[in-house]
């Protein structure tokens, strides 16, 4: 039995606290369950540098940090140097939130997503993704609100969500206790239409079958599907 006797296929209780610092474009607290991730949208009225000067796309990037007592043991600042992971988790969302949006209607601007996670129980990358979207999506208001931007870049929204096989039972939306010890562990990111942006699988042991996998990508599905109607509630 799960914790809260939750069903294989049921998300732990997820909420987004949008507004919830002052100074960001967008900022959404976004909870899943024990993990929390505080997400906010800045906006640079510039494009990146490594962009070439008739490149007339904007830009969406994004960082993400653990912070030093968001878990059991407390992690150490990354202050000079990121680990691998996180590079690899902050490269993931940001690639992930450019597929739902127009960058060549965003001319002359960088919007950089930050994902702090403050409570890490599992997911922490796919919470940032979704709750990054909605301080995407809120910043992007704003900026239509204010003039800055003349037509909405978003092209349909995004969102994303751990699953993974636990035993012989498939477990959507994983806590940390879940998926230490899943033997197949997944993440998939989809837009609204259903278009795949990742789906990531790996088996922690013995290899699974072709039908697991189509059956871990429609639960997934029918988990981002609920999340997604989240973002209009």
């Amino acid at each position: 039995m799960r914790k809260n006797n939750r069903a294989n296929n049921e998300l732990r209780q997820i909420k987004f606290t949008r507004n919830f610092t002052k100074h960001a474009l967008g900022s959404v607290l976004v909870e899943f369950g024990d993990t929390k991730v505080l997400t906010t949208a800045s906006v640079d009225y510039k494009s990146p540098k490594w962009m070439e000067e008739d490149d007339k796309r904007g830009w969406v990037t994004a960082e993400y940090s653990l912070l030093p007592a968001s878990t059991n043991t407390r992690c150490q600042r990354e202050r000079t140097k990121v680990s691998g992971r996180t590079h690899e988790i902050q490269r993931l969302i940001g690639r992930s939130l450019r597929a739902c949006v127009d960058l060549e209607k965003m001319t002359g601007l960088t919007i950089t997503i930050d994902a702090d996670v403050i409570q890490a129980d599992g997911g922490t990358r796919t919470a940032s993704i979704c709750g990054g979207f909605v301080a995407l999506k809120d910043a992007i208001n704003k900026l239509m609100e204010e003039g800055k931007l003349q037509e909405n870049p978003i092209i349909e929204p995004i969102a994303a969500i751990s699953i993974g096989i636990l035993g012989d039972e498939i477990l959507l939306d994983l806590d940390y206790e879940e998926d230490s010890h899943a033997r197949v562990d997944s993440n998939v990111i989809l837009t609204k239409s259903g278009k795949i942006v990742d789906f990531q699988t790996t088996a922690e042991g013995e290899p699974y079958e072709k039908a697991q996998m189509l059956e871990l990508f429609e639960v997934a599905k029918s988990g981002i599907d609920k999340i997604i109607t989240m973002y209009e509630e």
